[in-house]
């Protein structure tokens, strides 16, 4: 793609509001725009960015055996009702034609646990592994930090429904493996968390977060045992114990619940095993949201100069620039060579951003390295005079120059190769 045509361009100018890294870059580098305090629209760029990462999320829950649903945001006071949750703080409530009152869904389990009773006709159908990925609606007191605390955002939710215990806790387990792959793929080195319950169980929930120093949350971890705690779940006496914990600033990026039988038991559901025996419902809910975790790649892959996406995510994976010359023709091989490499490119599969613009080199530079894109080559008449291009990984300081003849194939190479999990704070 040429950067010219591109919707959506860098600016100077960030939201007035922008309380985080990911508020201001993500703006700046032309990736969203605010319509609202908490709702943002996804420029191509940012789209793009988002698109990976659901697709990342999709591979790791359909390995773990997910099924893909969509249910409806709007939603009927019934079923919110039935699980007892219609007054929940978060809740958009509303009336709709005729009178009848509506919500837009903040979470599913109220749907989706009805819509598995209505399917479900044998102990012979469980475990039963539903999940989605669509936007969610939370009436935030506050929203804030970009993408991190929206009053719409993205959401990735999975729903399990079991019949025994064991297979819950097998299932519990699998997922929490599969959430780390889903992080370490995006980029995130994540720690797995135990944390309260909630309302829902007494035993701990967990949380995926990421060590930041941009983060809001604290998790403590236990020097002799390695545990990692939230601070809802550490004695207040011991919140300032720095013997008996490490104390980290963190990102909330995922979650899991023991649901245990809230849900099926509202309305009353319920499943007789192979001997006939009514069984309880065991469920549990596993909770991503892909736009959250843009916003915490952000605040965790970032310099002075920008945004330093990981190549898994990043929105194309080479930024190609052309420098201008006064000799004509130099400039016409410049135009050609990177028009020809441009295409042979895109032919093997690999994603170019062309800066084709007639920009001074400092402006093209200073717009990549807001970006963020992980790798850029540069043709110009001085490589050239080499038969070369330049190479520049985001993340490193140097340029180094490759041979023309070499460039796809060494493009290829680093496209194909393992991603490092690395922190640019």
């Amino acid at each position: 793609m040429r950067y010219s045509t591109l919707f959506g361009k860098t600016t100077k100018e960030a939201p007035h509001d922008a309380d985080s890294a990911n508020a201001r870059l993500l703006t700046q580098a032309g990736y969203i725009n605010q319509l609202m305090a908490g709702a943002y629209t996804y420029l191509p760029l940012g789209l793009r960015v988002l698109k990976k990462i659901q697709q990342i999320v999709r591979e790791e829950m359909d390995a773990i055996g997910g099924q893909e649903i969509s249910v409806p945001m709007l939603t009927p006071k019934k079923v919110w009702e039935d699980t007892g949750r219609w007054g929940i703080d978060v809740l958009y409530r509303f009336e709709g034609a005729g009178g009848k009152e509506l919500a837009l869904a903040a979470t599913a389990e109220d749907m989706v646990t009805p819509l598995v009773k209505t399917f479900a006709k044998s102990y012979k159908d469980f475990p039963i592994l539903l999940y989605q990925m669509n936007d969610k609606f939370r009436n935030e007191a506050r929203a804030k930090s970009g993408l991190l605390r929206g009053r719409e955002f993205n959401m990735k939710d999975l729903y399990s429904f079991h019949l025994t215990q064991e297979g819950f806790e097998k299932f519990y387990e699998e997922s929490k493996e599969a959430y780390l792959k889903v992080y370490k793929r995006c980029g995130l080195d994540a720690i797995v968390v135990k944390a309260s319950g909630g309302d829902f169980t007494e035993k701990y929930s967990h949380e995926f977060q990421v060590k930041t120093e941009a983060g809001e949350d604290r998790v403590y971890v236990d020097k002799e045992s390695g545990d990692a705690l939230n601070k809802e779940v550490v004695p207040e006496e011991d919140w300032e114990n720095t013997d008996k914990y490490d104390v980290h600033k963190t990102i909330e990026v995922g979650n899991i619940f023991p649901l245990e039988s809230r849900f099926p038991d509202a309305i009353k559901f319920k499943m007789n095993d192979a001997e006939g025996n009514p069984q309880k419902i065991i469920m549990g809910s596993y909770g991503i949201g892909p736009s959250r975790m843009m916003g915490s790649i952000v605040e965790v892959h970032n310099d002075d100069n920008g945004i330093i996406w990981p190549k898994s995510v990043a929105p194309f994976h080479v930024h190609l620039i052309t420098l201008g010359s006064k000799d004509d023709a130099v400039r016409e091989r410049v135009e050609s060579v990177a028009s020809g490499l441009h295409d042979d490119l895109e032919a093997a599969g690999i994603e170019v951003l062309w800066d084709e613009r007639d920009l001074r080199p400092g402006q093209k530079f200073a717009d990549a390295d807001l970006i963020g894109i992980p790798l850029r080559l540069v043709i110009s008449e001085k490589s050239l005079a080499q038969n070369s291009i330049e190479w520049k990984e985001r993340h490193e300081g140097d340029a180094r120059l490759v041979g023309e003849g070499e460039i796809i194939a060494e493009v290829k190479t680093w496209v194909d190769a393992p991603m490092r999990l690395t922190s640019h704070e």
